[in-house]
This record gives structure tokens, C-alpha cells and sequence, in this order.
């Protein structure tokens, strides 16, 4: 063997090993790891009326009155109001769906709202919340679902001018609910 093809062999065999070790030397300096990805879908939010919201029949008097309905129905008057048998009294009451035990805001479409008969109006002033427990002032803005489910109770107060004429008054009660 000639001293170059012996110099070419060792050189060879020499550049294979150091690319040898380089190669292990590279993967022990290297680490892996894998990571989980998970997602969950709830159930989406959701909102029914159960209950219509009623005033029943009343008289508007001399002077200025109100009717309030409470959060469970109970129907009271102030002022110049006379309270008559007849006519649907009782809360409203929104049915609201979701997921398990989440959180979520509720908005309504203005704070009052004016009941029509033709050219005749009153102002209704809505008052909620989420028992049913008889409230006659004060408003939610948010609740929390057990077991994927709560109510919305909503009353009010009617505002009765004097000698307001006779007719039959409707309004809207709008409620938005969303996952916090």
C-alpha cells in the first residue's frame, strides 16, 4: 500500500468517525417533548319566555297613580289608581339554558318601557330579579346557571296618568343573555 492511499484510508476512516460522534453528540444535547391539546364545547346559551308580564284591569282615577306588579306577581296601586278583578296579573318570566353551572350577563333593551293603545301611551318601569322573591324596586344584570339552567322574573311599575284614557295597552320586554 502506498503511504498516500494509506494516508487517503486513515483520513477516511477518521472523517466517518468524527461524523459518527457528531452525530451522537447532536442528539444528546437534544430534547423532546409532546404536549396535549384539549378543547371543550358548551352547550350554548339560550332564552325563552315562559311568562308574559300583566298589569290586569285597573281605573285611572283624578290624579296621577301607579300599578306595580312584584317579581311574583303581586299586584299593588298608588295614587288615583282603582285595582279591578280581570285581566292576566303576573310576572314575566324568562327560562335560561346553558352549560352546567357558567356565569352570564343579561341586557335589556332600555330601562323602561312605554305600553300603546293607538295614540295613548304609559311609561313601565321593568323590575327584576332571579327568585321570584317578590321584588318591586331593582334590576339584574347577570346570573349564574345550576345545573344548566335559572329564571328571570320580571315586574314593574306603570306609570297611570291622570284620567288616563281607556284601551288596551301592550309593550315589549326585550332580555340579551351571554356567557361571561
Amino acid at each position: 500500500m502506498t503511504k498516500h492511499a494509506r494516508f487517503t484510508k486513515t483520513h477516511l476512516t477518521l472523517a466517518a468517525l468524527a461524523l459518527a460522534m457528531s452525530a451522537a453528540a447532536g442528539s444528546a444535547i437534544a430534547a423532546q417533548a409532546n404536549a396535549t391539546s384539549t378543547s371543550t364545547v358548551v352547550t350554548p346559551i339560550a332564552i325563552s319566555k315562559a311568562n308574559d308580564l300583566g298589569f290586569g284591569t285597573f281605573a285611572a282615577g283624578a290624579s296621577i297613580g301607579t300599578v306595580t306588579v312584584s317579581t311574583n306577581g303581586t299586584r299593588s296601586k298608588t295614587g288615583g289608581v282603582t285595582l279591578l278583578t280581570g285581566g292576566t296579573v303576573g310576572a314575566a318570566k324568562f327560562d335560561v339554558t346553558g352549560s352546567g353551572t357558567m356565569t352570564y350577563s343579561i341586557s335589556w333593551a332600555g330601562s323602561s318601557t312605554t305600553l300603546v293603545s293607538g295614540t295613548d301611551n304609559m311609561t313601565f318601569t321593568r323590575v327584576a330579579d332571579l327568585t321570584g322573591g317578590g321584588a318591586v324596586t331593582g334590576d339584574v344584570s347577570s346570573g349564574a346557571l345550576t345545573a344548566g339552567a335559572q329564571s328571570i322574573y320580571v315586574g314593574g311599575v306603570l306609570d297611570v296618568a291622570i284620567n288616563q284614557p281607556a284601551g288596551s295597552y301592550s309593550g315589549t320586554i326585550s332580555a340579551t343573555v351571554e356567557y361571561n
